[in-house]
């Protein structure tokens, strides 16, 4: 059974940082699409970073670039997103989603927005000003 486990959501002031963790179980990150994504009260659900392990390709939503960095770690399993200058609009509740297998062709051509097949539970960043 496939798990993925997100943790390192807070609260901070406007200019903080937070490192989000995903955590897999039943699953390995090896040359795989996996992303991040956010979903802020009354909003739709917004892809942020994106990536894939096999070669470290990564993508960002434009409102991010710069400021968050997606990276992985496939000795321990888990993808990582670095969070620097918050904004208080970077309040929401972000996701974790992996796919099942290598990226398809669709995948690169729309990463942020890509029909992932798995989901974490979230965790929730909340920014102040």
């Amino acid at each position: 059974q496939v798990q993925l486990v997100e943790s390192g959501g807070g609260s901070v002031q406007a200019g903080g940082s937070l490192t989000l963790s995903c955590a897999a179980s039943g699953y390995t990150i090896s040359s795989v699409s996996m992303g991040w994504f956010r979903q802020a009260r009354g909003k739709q659900r917004e892809g942020v970073a994106a990536i894939y392990t096999g070669g470290g390709h990564t993508y960002y939503a434009d409102s991010v670039q710069g400021r968050f960095t997606i990276s992985h770690d496939t000795a321990k399993n888990t993808v990582y997103l670095q969070m620097n200058s918050l904004k208080p609009e970077d309040t929401a509740m972000y996701y974790c989603a992996a796919d099942r297998g290598p990226p398809p062709r669709n995948w690169w051509r729309h990463p942020l927005t890509y029909a992932y097949d798995y989901w974490g539970q979230g965790t929730q960043v909340t920014v102040s000003s």
